[in-house]
């Protein structure tokens, strides 16, 4: 290991979307831990949609991340150096890292990974933080049963990819909600969802919902937010329930779009209740343990998009925004 730290730093703050123009790449000496901390190297960092929300001056749930501070980011590492009780050279750990190659962190809020129940990339994905998302949304907050018709809106990403097989491995029927012909192919013949639709070639969402679930939405996944919400709300169910994620299409828009059909929330009787994966983490390890046994059976899966060395970090957060990426978006720095 070379005694340097590459780092990139957030130096402005983006109005729309972020991008490499918002960050400066710097190269800091290698830290050697005090007592209670540990030196990392950075293997794979999660790239996700709330990363953009920190980088405002008011994130709303978090403290932002500051001008000249590390980009915050999640990720897996290896222990080089420790000085915590538990934690050996060579153990895998996940955490807080940021865009580093080498940070010397506390052990507070590091995991020590359980690699009989997946390698790296399985914590990344279909262990990771996205996947416990998707599993406490379906489950715990939606409520999801056998025989609920549940649609999925970006079905073909980190958490919707989850999502939607929490779904069917429930005994739903799932419709993924995506963007292009080719990853609705991939949530149809890959992920075994009953249907697909490209929001992108579609005239009228709500006119292709409704054909696709004729009796009504029972459970909506909802990761975009926007007039995919709006659709959705014109075809839910009687006692529908609406679990809110995200809306990846509001998080950057020049001009905000306003829901128009959440009046029918009141006819239908819908609950519709935002949430976030922390809600539920003293409950972490009963959902790993049922994505390794699906993982390990053959019935999970998750597609990953890795881009290889820190320096495409910048660029992968834009493509997160931008749909060029098909499931789960990782960066990878070292192996």
């Amino acid at each position: 290991m070379q005694n340097a730290n590459r780092q990139i730093r957030l130096i402005a703050r983006p109005d729309g979307l972020a991008g490499p123009e918002h960050f400066d790449e710097t190269t800091e000496p290698v830290r050697q831990p005090d007592t209670g901390e540990v030196l990392l190297e950075t293997l794979l960092l999660s790239i996700d949609p709330a990363m953009r929300v920190w980088m405002n001056e008011d994130p709303g749930y978090v403290p932002p991340i500051q001008l000249g501070s590390v980009m915050r980011a999640g990720g897996i590492a290896r222990v080089v150096e420790s000085r915590i009780d538990g934690l050996a050279p060579g153990d895998l750990v996940q955490g807080r890292l940021g865009w580093q190659t080498h940070p010397t962190l506390s052990g507070e809020g590091l995991h020590k990974l359980d690699l009989t129940m997946g390698d790296a990339e399985a914590w990344i994905g279909p262990l990771g933080t996205s996947a416990l998302t998707a599993y406490f949304g379906m489950t715990a907050v939606a409520n999801v049963k056998p025989g609920d018709t549940v649609v999925v809106s970006g079905a073909a990403g980190a958490v919707g990819q989850i999502a939607a097989q929490v779904g069917t491995l429930n005994h739903c029927r799932v419709i993924g909600i995506a963007g292009g012909a080719e990853k609705c192919a991939m949530l149809r013949d890959s992920l075994g969802l009953d249907a697909a639709i490209d929001y992108k070639a579609a005239t009228d969402l709500s006119a292709d919902i409704r054909q696709a679930a004729p009796n009504g939405v029972d459970v909506y996944f909802d990761n975009v937010g926007g007039p995919t919400l709006d659709a959705a709300l014109e075809n839910m169910a009687t006692l529908g329930r609406i679990a809110i994620c995200g809306r990846i299409s509001q998080t950057a828009a020049a001009e905000l779009y306003g829901v128009k059909n959440m009046g029918l929330a009141i006819g239908k009787r819908l609950r519709v209740q935002g949430f976030i994966v922390s809600d539920f983490n003293a409950r972490y390890g009963e959902a790993r343990a049922w994505l390794a046994g699906e993982l390990k059976a053959g019935r999970l899966q998750q597609r990953l998009h890795i881009l290889d060395g820190l320096e495409h970090a910048p660029s992968g957060l834009r493509m997160l925004f931008e749909g060029g990426n098909t499931g789960k978006l990782a960066i990878r720095v070292a192996t």
